[in-house]
């Protein structure tokens, strides 16, 4: 039987960098994949697939819209779905064999199967051929990320009542695709088959779209999506879905209690994802899941069994890969005697549509809800010249600062490359900066950047552009 210093269950962005980290710290290390390419959810049929769609819907889009107003032309531009679809497969490909090559690079053990507890120490491992394998863990990290979530009454037939998995490989642009749900997940593949030209109608549940970001954020949002002929529906509480064979049926109420239908060739469900334990043989440990379904842990990632980690979206919090790899890191550092740290509030939040979504720290409405004294200072991207050269204009970005130390609480921005820009406020916040620090600092011009210093500029009334 093999033995190891640490096993690592599911290889997604937290479980393989949980990985490398116990290699680089001198730990024997092996991790377990049940599907054949490594990667998890986020790899496979997530993040990186759905970027590439977005990138290739992005530049057909502008190629339609704006090539003209740049000067130039090109005559019947057609769009081939089937070669966009292959290179988002390419890099969804090429970006699973970098995995394979850090593994090796770093002596990590890859086996492919399925990893089930048979006690605190033993994991017998199940391959796709039937045989059967067990090996020996000091200790082990579970990583097996989650899977789509549905409604009690929804039958996901995976053919026109589609999940995100389903919605990344379509064999056709739909005609009119209605999207469950106003989230992350929902906007982005919307947005994706918008630009391609389908019909999209988002259905939400709640007052808003992406919920939980700062109100800013979403009324901004949802503007630019109706711009783009993107009609979100909120305040809708979908009752049925029916595939009718040639169609989808959606039946909802909506914020009077009214009833509407929705008919469309498919419908995205995208409500949200729940945690994935099954077949983890957790009933042979002392592991222990809360009421949805996640596994308990305390602050250090240790579950009620001490040699049991658990990271990602296994545990609670945001489902966010980046999280899931600062929470691979941690446990790779606390198993190896170090004693490292997160700060979860600084754990960026972003919505990949276009304009692009970004917030770090607290929102206005929970600085509010906690009684915070805090300061506000926004700046709208149209007055930035880069905005106005590259014909991004929508959006704005949205400094609160503490109202007695000036200290940055909450950073949250809808504009061109708000990912990338929000880097630079986790960065000022991880060091407690003050807005005055970023409104002194130098930003090149013409950036989207300036939008940031002027926003802290702006929570002392002394913004330049504006």
């Amino acid at each position: 039987m093999s033995k190891y210093d640490v096993v690592v269950i599911g290889s997604g962005p937290g479980g393989y960098v949980a990985a490398i980290r116990c290699a680089q710290l001198g730990l024997k290390t092996a991790i377990i994949e049940k599907y054949n390419t490594l990667g998890g959810t986020c790899l496979n049929v997530g993040c990186i697939p759905s970027k590439a769609l977005l990138d290739s819907s992005h530049h057909y889009q502008d190629a339609v819209q704006h090539f003209d107003k740049h000067g130039i032309d090109i005559a019947d531009i057609k769009l081939n779905f089937t070669q966009m679809i292959a290179r988002k497969d390419a890099v969804v490909a090429q970006t699973s064999g970098g995995i394979n090559y850090l593994m090796e690079k770093n002596g990590i053990s890859v086996y492919q199967g399925t990893g089930s507890f048979v006690d605190n120490t033993h994991i017998k491992l199940s391959k796709s051929d039937g045989s059967k394998e067990q090996i020996e863990a000091a200790h082990t990290i579970i990583a097996t990320g989650s899977k789509p979530a549905s409604l009690p009454f929804i039958e996901l037939d995976k053919k026109r009542v589609i999940t995100s998995t389903e919605a990344l490989s379509l064999e056709t642009v739909p005609k009119h695709l209605i999207v469950i749900g106003g989230g992350v997940i929902g906007l982005e593949l919307g947005s994706v088959y918008k630009r391609l030209g389908a019909e999209v109608s988002v259905i939400e549940y709640l007052p808003t779209i992406v919920p939980g970001m700062d109100s800013m954020l979403s009324k901004e949002l949802q503007k630019s999506l109706k711009k783009q002929g993107i009609k979100c529906h909120t305040s809708h509480q979908v009752t049925s879905v029916e595939n009718t064979g040639k169609e989808v049926l959606v039946k909802a109420t909506d914020k009077k209690g009214n009833p509407v239908e929705f008919k469309g060739d498919f419908s995205l469900v995208a409500v949200g994802r729940k945690a994935f334990t099954e077949g983890l043989g957790l009933e042979n440990t002392g592991v222990q899941v809360n009421e949805r379904g996640q596994i308990e842990t305390d602050t250090q990632l240790r579950t009620h069994v001490p040699n049991i980690y658990a990271i990602g979206d296994v545990v609670k919090g945001a489902m966010l890969a980046h999280k899931a790899e600062e929470e691979g890191t941690m446990a790779a550092e606390i198993i190896a005697g170090q004693q490292p740290h997160i700060n979860y509030n600084l754990i960026p939040g972003v919505v990949y549509t276009w304009p692009e979504v970004a917030a770090v720290g607290k929102t206005e409405e929970q600085l509010k809800k906690e009684g915070i004294q805090y300061k506000v200072g926004s700046f709208a991207m149209r007055a930035l010249g880069r905005a106005r050269a590259s014909m991004d204009t929508d959006g704005q970005i949205k400094v609160l600062a503490d109202a007695q130390t000036d200290e940055i609480l909450g950073v949250h921005m809808i504009g061109a490359r708000a990912a990338d820009m929000i880097a630079e406020a986790v960065i000022a916040m991880e060091f407690r900066a003050s807005s005055e620090d970023i409104a002194r600092s130098s930003h090149a011009h013409p950036t989207y950047t300036e939008a940031f210093k002027e926003a802290c500029l702006a929570v002392h009334q002394r913004a330049i552009h504006s």
